[in-house]
């Protein structure tokens, strides 16, 4: 047979040990520091740290006066014209290319403006010697900054700086 036992409900306080106004008072309270802590930290850090000029900015600069010393050195030497047509139009499709992937990258407030070099002097012209250094050098900040990137940043990045390579080993001192 089942026996059941009679509830007892003298156990059962009458008033809850929280009310729901204290409940609505307490997540009030916290809805608004919490709100006020956002709005805090969000104009504080926009006002603190200015933002950081992009990587890329400085790639794409040098791959600008890549193919400005290109050009020069070919018109003080049009015997070279197949190797630095090559380099000065590699390097002005890296240039375009990083303008592109800052402009894509940049938030729609801020202007970006394509970087440009000056021309080179004629007194400015360098040597055989002193343009593979320079390609040299792109691609090794390129290779740099490549491994600390990722994504299509990277992979662009990587790209440019086997071309570099490449076409440094092509310029015969």
């Amino acid at each position: 047979m089942c026996v059941v036992s009679p509830v007892d409900r003298t156990l059962r306080s009458r008033t809850p040990a929280v009310s729901r106004r204290t409940v609505l008072r307490a997540s009030a309270t916290l809805g608004g520091a919490a709100v006020l802590a956002g709005v805090t930290g969000c104009s504080s850090a926009d006002e603190a740290s200015p933002a950081e000029p992009d990587p890329l900015l400085a790639e794409a600069r040098r791959a600008r006066a890549d193919a400005a010393s290109a050009r020069a050195v070919l018109a003080d030497r049009p015997d070279l014209v197949d190797t630095m047509t090559v380099i000065a139009d590699q390097r002005t499709a890296h240039a375009d290319a990083l303008d592109a992937e800052i402009v894509r990258a940049t938030p729609v407030t801020a202007t970006t403006t394509p970087s440009t070099t000056a021309p080179v002097q004629p007194s400015d012209i360098p040597t055989l010697a002193q343009l593979r250094d320079d390609l040299t050098e792109s691609a090794q900040r390129a290779a740099t900054l490549a491994r600390s990137t990722q994504g299509y940043r990277g992979g662009l990045l990587g790209s440019i700086s086997a071309s570099c390579t490449l076409v440094a080993a092509a310029v015969q001192a």
